[in-house]
């Protein structure tokens, strides 16, 4: 795919980056930021966006993709638009762009097109007012790529480190900093949100989730890790330098230090994916951490585990704190002993029934891509602000500490 993006970079600097300039002479607004609402499906355990598009306008319901690439829409089943524009189609030369659906590993031919795309603006405490991008750049993509994506969705919405992207085409729009942040809610009844620009993000209780982050390097995977791809090119996804993990600030032995890191093909590392619903270890270090971590809670009952998890407790033997179920934290350590990211029982175990709680995490086989996939359920009620400009991630760890949640940031209409 790496020849189709300097096909569709032309495209996408004399569309999207001469706009900024078009929109603003019609308009003085400018916005701090902006910000769209996720809420967690709870069939596919897969979390889903609105986004309004096209003319007439119509709110398309889009599976978030941490890693994707960019925004896919099925244009095969009642698709219609008067302003959208397309620039590029799939021909016997070639594919320009290939659509992916990232749940089940399947990808095909796309067609670049750009249409118009309103989304609510945000002072970072309240909803404002709508603004739009009048050349949004998006790739059709066939019905058949919807399989496995939760009822209802026409896409995928990619958050991806591409040109294209949606944080990549917003921050150049309206300049801002190549910075987001998501904040995921496992609650049925709540909602979630994706800020695309700077802080404060201001959460009831009148927490400002982006301060006292902590901060670790965002590594670039030189290959990528897409379905489908042309020429060697770098991945979209987010990777972050795991260099081992603690369980109860202890080192868990046995892990395979050269699975951490990434190889020149490009295997190995740890990513974070929102379509990933629990996180996934390679065999022999989800070997090692359920051990370890099954030693550490050896004063608690085992049951008979519960697909796809490996290891479960007995829950009446097991208390309750403000971040979750009393077991013992988990540690991800990063570029050195004092920067981790701690899971704590809210993130790192699941109730399966009324009095069986599981480790939320599972075996991804001897050989996968990627050695650790951080999947969703350990991202909700943490925030993750991902800065490009930079190239760090920024988190803030559970914010039950702060007797805050993910669901709690104010959508309703500042008066």
């Amino acid at each position: 795919m790496a020849s189709s993006f300097h096909f569709f970079s032309l495209i996408f600097f004399s569309l999207l980056f001469l706009s900024p300039s078009q929109a603003k002479s019609k308009n003085s607004f400018h916005p701090h930021a902006l910000l769209l609402p996720v809420q967690k499906d709870p069939s596919t355990l897969l979390y889903t966006t609105q986004l309004n598009r096209r003319t007439p306008q119509v709110s398309e319901n889009l599976t978030l993709d941490l890693g994707g690439q960019f925004l896919w829409v099925d244009c095969e089943k009642g698709y219609s638009s008067a302003t959208t524009d397309r620039r590029a189609r799939c021909s016997k030369n070639g594919c320009e762009l290939f659509p992916e659906n990232t749940v089940i590993r399947a990808a095909t031919c796309g067609e670049l097109g750009s249409d118009v795309v309103s989304i609510q603006s945000t002072d970072g405490t309240n909803p404002g007012r709508a603004v739009s991008v009048p050349h949004f750049l998006f790739v059709c993509g066939p019905t058949f790529l919807l399989k496995g994506l939760p009822s209802g969705v026409k896409g995928m919405a990619g958050l991806g480190r591409t040109k294209i992207s949606l944080p990549s085409q917003f921050s150049s729009h309206f300049s801002f900093n190549k910075t987001f942040a998501i904040c995921l809610t496992g609650s049925a009844r709540g909602t979630g949100v994706v800020f695309f620009g700077p802080g404060p993000y201001h959460f009831l209780q009148n927490t400002d989730a982006s301060t006292n982050l902590i901060y670790t390097p965002l590594l670039l995977n030189p290959t990528s890790t897409a379905a489908a791809y042309l020429k060697p090119e770098p991945s979209s996804d987010y990777f972050i330098g795991v260099t081992s993990i603690k369980i109860n600030q202890k080192t868990v032995p046995n892990i395979n230090a050269s699975l951490l890191a990434i190889d020149r093909e490009g295997n190995g590392g740890t990513k974070i994916s929102t379509v990933t619903p629990y996180t996934v270890l390679q065999t022999s270090i989800y070997n090692a951490v359920r051990k370890f971590f099954k030693n550490q809670l050896s004063g608690i009952p085992t049951v008979h585990a519960v697909a796809p998890f490996g290891l479960c407790f007995n829950s009446t033997n097991i208390g309750s704190t403000r971040v979750g179920p009393s077991v013992p934290e988990i540690d991800l350590v990063l570029q050195n002993e004092t920067v981790y990211w701690t899971i704590f029982g809210a993130n790192s175990m699941v109730q399966v029934s009324d009095e069986v709680l599981c480790l939320a995490f599972v075996d991804g086989g001897v050989n996968p891509k990627t050695s650790i996939v951080i999947g969703g359920y350990q991202l909700e009620d943490n925030l993750l602000q991902f800065d490009l400009g930079a190239s760090r991630l920024g988190f803030s760890s559970s914010l039950l500490f702060r007797q805050t949640t993910c669901a709690n940031f104010n959508f309703t209409s500042k008066a």
